[in-house]
């Protein structure tokens, strides 16, 4: 553990911890995740479900396992400097698998990590046919996270998805629980009644985590109303991810009808903004530094 690994995962609980709607979008690679510094968010997401569509090519049903993210949890990490935070599924078995997939990530470059209570496969949490876990069995997994952390400033998200399952009764029983056990953030997904959003912050005191998902179950609300609200992380996992197929989709269809396409700044980012994305600058800086004579 770095030095600045930990300045960096302790201003991050305190910023949760303010509960003033931290927006944090979702990543899907390296190069996703530097737009998201660039456009000067605070914190970033690496989405199970974007690795698993972006890079697969198949929908968001428990096909990844522990070594895909913590693949793309390294490029990331090395691509920015903002806290990370990364969607492992279900921790992708049981309590042991989820000790190892902690030591796994907070060694790939993770700052926190997130867990949900699904019966694996899991899936999509706005999609149907979900099926949650025992309680005892989250709980278990929670504190295997727990112990298996070095920093004790590496946050551990508990989601539950038993709200679709089970009703929301039983999520917010499963959030007290998971906080109990030691959960940093309570993540409940998928909460379909603008009134179960309003009164959840103000049932617990460990922060929570609202998933706004473009075209998913869960009302998009302004970032301002869920700060009054009280919540510490307004998630878009996937916003990115919908906006980068939306205008592949664009430009090459407007590839396809014309036959050729121009550096059009309204369609797609000019070549030299590419460049700067990825550095360029400073590796055309260092090639001449290390020219030998």
């Amino acid at each position: 553990m770095t030095s600045k690994a930990s300045s960096r995962r302790q201003a991050f609980r305190q910023q949760v911890a303010a509960r003033q709607a931290l927006l944090m979008p979702g990543a899907f690679n390296a190069m996703s995740a530097r737009v998201i510094e660039d456009l000067e968010f605070q914190a970033v997401y690496l989405t199970g479900a974007g690795v698993t569509n972006m890079s697969f090519g198949l929908p968001d049903l428990g096909f990844i396992g522990l070594s895909d993210i913590a693949e793309h949890t390294a490029r990331v990490r090395d691509a920015v400097d903002l806290p990370l935070l990364v969607d492992a599924d279900t921790g992708f078995g049981n309590a042991l698998n989820v000790h190892h997939a902690v030591r796994t990530l907070e060694r790939a470059g993770a700052d926190a990590i997130q867990l949900e209570d699904q019966v694996m496969p899991k899936k999509c949490g706005h999609f149907a046919g979900k099926h949650v876990v025992s309680t005892a069995e989250m709980v278990a997994k929670i504190h295997a996270a727990t112990d298996a952390r070095d920093d004790p400033n590496f946050l551990i998200v508990a989601r539950t998805d038993a709200a679709a399952v089970h009703g929301i009764d039983d999520a917010i029983d499963r959030g007290h629980r998971f906080a109990e056990a030691g959960a940093d953030i309570l993540f409940l997904e998928a909460i379909e009644d603008l009134a179960d959003i309003e009164r959840l912050p103000g049932l617990f005191q460990t922060p929570l985590l609202i998933n706004i998902v473009i075209g998913g179950k869960t009302p998009v609300q302004k970032r301002e109303a869920l700060e009054r609200l009280g919540y510490g992380l307004v998630l878009y996992a996937n916003a990115a991810l919908q906006g980068a197929v939306r205008g592949m989709q664009q430009a090459l269809g407007l590839l396809q009808s014309n036959g050729q396409m121009t550096e059009d700044p309204a369609i797609v980012a000019p070549f030299g903004e590419r460049q700067r994305l990825v550095r360029k600058p400073l590796y055309d800086e260092l090639d001449g530094r290390y020219q030998s004579d």
